[in-house]
């Protein structure tokens, strides 16, 4: 599949955390006339009843992209700075157990593990979230195909962006996939040209791609000519249940999603990247890594938790084969 002397096929770079997952039924949603912008509400100061929880450690973006492409038989490992505490040392354990190196696993000695609690109601998430400040060192890595940039945190992710600027320079064949978190996207699109510049796939969400720019278009072709303005070389623009779009910089693809129950959606996106990577990775075209990224993220969405659902080849294989229906179309011309 790779070259012999390659270790990895992908290393991942960001945070993990240990997520609670709560699900509830006492609440109740609110929207605005359009339907959008809605809030879920409990009753204030009042006890609110818990009907199951549900501790997943390790994840976060970069776990669940790692995890997920090992589970498609790529060698896959991650960069990560947990607490030196119970989580931090079991987050090791579940990379072991799904068969991701840990060899890049930091540990601080000064600060927890972060700390996530996942509500759920009604198969959607509101996700109360603890970053712990961080200091990122990046190790010198071995050989690798990719790296995966995620999620990091704000008091670490300048630093962070800068050497992974100077790691890419000094490997120019080495290819990076890069799916901002929330603290990358709030630096804004100057400060993440220098990053997005030298990126083969970014992965965003509609209006995630749209904030980055600064811009207040919804439009996909709009918005993957602006990306593909800075210098990355190909987009995915997921849609949530309205399907995902890939980019190349002169085609626009676009695919619906496959039909399913749905518990909860926490690590729909980071599902549908690894199995998309996993299947660029092993040398397989676009119209093919959509319809991979699509059968993991639609099983991932079947389970509580980023994790639980991810799937291996075979098991992609068959989800395709019994979605005949759902195939990518070409959208747009650039």
């Amino acid at each position: 599949m790779n070259e012999e002397n390659k270790k990895f096929d992908m290393i991942a770079i960001g945070d993990t955390t240990q997520d609670i997952f709560l699900e509830v039924s006492d609440a109740s949603v609110q929207c605005d006339l359009d339907g959008e912008n809605c809030r879920i509400s409990f009753d204030y100061a009042d006890k609110i009843a818990v009907d199951k929880k549900t501790d997943v450690p390790a994840v976060g973006n970069a776990a669940n992209h790692a995890i997920g492409a090992a589970r498609l038989g790529l060698k896959t490992a991650l960069y990560t700075v947990v607490g030196d505490d119970v989580q931090g040392r079991l987050a090791g354990d579940v990379l072991k157990e799904n068969n991701v190196d840990p060899s890049y696993l930091a540990f601080d000695k000064k600060n927890g593990t972060n700390f996530s609690a996942v509500i759920n109601f009604k198969g959607e998430r509101t996700i109360l979230v603890y970053h712990e400040p961080r200091e990122y060192k990046l190790p010198e890595f071995a050989e690798t195909e990719w790296v995966y940039l995620t999620s990091a945190s704000g008091d670490g992710v300048e630093s962070l962006h800068k050497q992974v600027e100077e790691y890419l320079e000094k490997n120019p064949s080495v290819k990076l996939s890069f799916n901002p978190g929330t603290h990358q996207m709030h630096l804004g699109r100057e400060a993440l040209e220098p990053l997005l510049a030298k990126t083969d796939v970014l992965f965003l969400n509609i209006q995630e791609a749209a904030e980055v720019l600064g811009v207040k278009t919804k439009d996909v072709k709009e918005l993957a000519v602006g990306y593909h303005g800075i210098g990355v070389k190909n987009i995915v623009l997921t849609d949530g249940p309205d399907g995902a779009y890939v980019s190349d910089g002169s085609t626009i693809w676009y695919l619906g999603i496959f039909k399913g129950p749905v518990v909860e959606r926490t690590g729909c996106g980071d599902s549908f990247g690894s199995g998309f990577m996993g299947a660029v990775i092993q040398g397989k075209p676009f119209s093919e890594a959509m319809l991979w990224g699509n059968s993991n993220s639609t099983s991932v969405v079947q389970f509580i938790g980023a994790r639980e659902g991810l799937l291996s080849p075979d098991a992609i294989t068959k989800m395709i084969d019994e979605n005949p229906e759902v195939r990518p179309q070409e959208f747009a011309k650039i």
